[in-house]
């Protein structure tokens, strides 16, 4: 991913400043403060001039506006049927989204000096408040009307188009990257064994980690941003982060709390949860392959090459 240069960083504010005015956001330059830890979207916050923070996000690639274009849409259906907020656009175009700055702060956020996460409280200190505002949180966003998801134009994948859909990027990945026979070999058990899979499809964020959960001083989780990835497809997919941060014992308490709350399992969820984050490598290299970057082909060709197989 290419970082910009203190010159780059001047024009691309000065940039910023200019599409916002074009479009009635009236900012003060010298408020911006950017942030290039996305791999889709360059971000910036700012202050307009009443004193409202703004986040302003400009796409890195063509193809991310596609996926922009989708999460217009997830926003327009999830807004008034969550328990939590998410970002209301008042700037939305090829070349600058813009919305006002939730209120919160993420769980945490991306560390540019350690590559892994700065946590707003002790990662293993966090409330049951955190946990449970969580499940019930994504139940409440798996348990939206597909099809009235699918009216609001909500991409959508039966359980066995999601399936497929992972095989197939398996087979592309495997054109371009050397994947370890027995990383390869794990892959296709899991994509075989019918008793892994659901049998039902959910609403999911899709890119539910850390920087992305908002909340309260009282670790209550207020607000879900950057829905991208969302989609209709396979329930598992909104734990797959939350597996290799807390791992199995983390991830068999929040599924608990999720049953509890109403949200819907099956008896071999969690190994399902547990083979997805094994497949992670894929979803990397997939990435990869769109933006060719060669630092992102790089990143892929580390994971695949060093996955521990053995972790689980």
């Amino acid at each position: 991913m290419t970082k910009l240069n203190v010159n780059e960083q001047l024009e691309f504010q000065k940039e910023l400043t200019s599409l916002a005015a074009q479009n009635g956001l009236h900012i003060a330059e010298e408020s911006m403060k950017i942030n290039e830890s996305g791999m889709d979207f360059r971000v910036a916050f700012a202050t307009d001039e009443q004193g409202q923070q703004w986040i302003l996000r400009q796409p890195r690639r063509e193809d991310v506006w596609e996926r922009a274009e989708n999460e217009r849409k997830v926003l327009e259906v999830v807004k008034s049927r969550l328990p939590v907020e998410v970002p209301e656009w008042r700037i939305c175009t090829p070349e600058l989204i813009a919305y006002p700055l939730l209120d919160g702060e993420p769980i945490a956020v991306v560390d540019p000096a350690g590559g892994g996460y700065a946590w707003r409280f002790s990662q293993d200190s966090l409330s049951d408040d955190f946990f449970d505002s969580l499940a019930t949180s994504l139940v409440a966003l798996h348990n939206i009307d597909p099809d009235e998801a699918i009216k609001g134009g909500v991409r959508s994948k039966t359980p066995t188009e999601a399936r497929e859909a992972f095989a197939a990027n398996i087979e592309e990945i495997k054109q371009s990257f050397e994947v370890p026979e027995q990383l390869s070999k794990r892959w296709e058990a899991w994509l075989t064994t019918d008793s892994y899979w659901p049998e039902h499809s959910t609403f999911n964020h899709g890119d539910l980690h850390p920087p992305h959960i908002i909340v309260d001083d009282a670790q209550r989780v207020t607000g879900l941003i950057d829905w991208t990835e969302a989609e209709i497809a396979d329930p598992g997919k909104d734990f797959v982060i939350y597996y290799a941060l807390f791992e199995e014992e983390g991830l068999r308490n929040l599924l608990n709390r999720y049953e509890k709350a109403g949200g819907r399992t099956w008896p071999r969820m969690l190994e399902h949860i547990r083979e997805q984050w094994a497949a992670y490598p894929a979803i990397v290299a997939q990435f990869a392959l769109i933006t060719g970057e060669e630092s992102n082909m790089e990143m892929a060709r580390g994971m695949l090459a060093s996955w521990d197989v053995k972790r689980d």
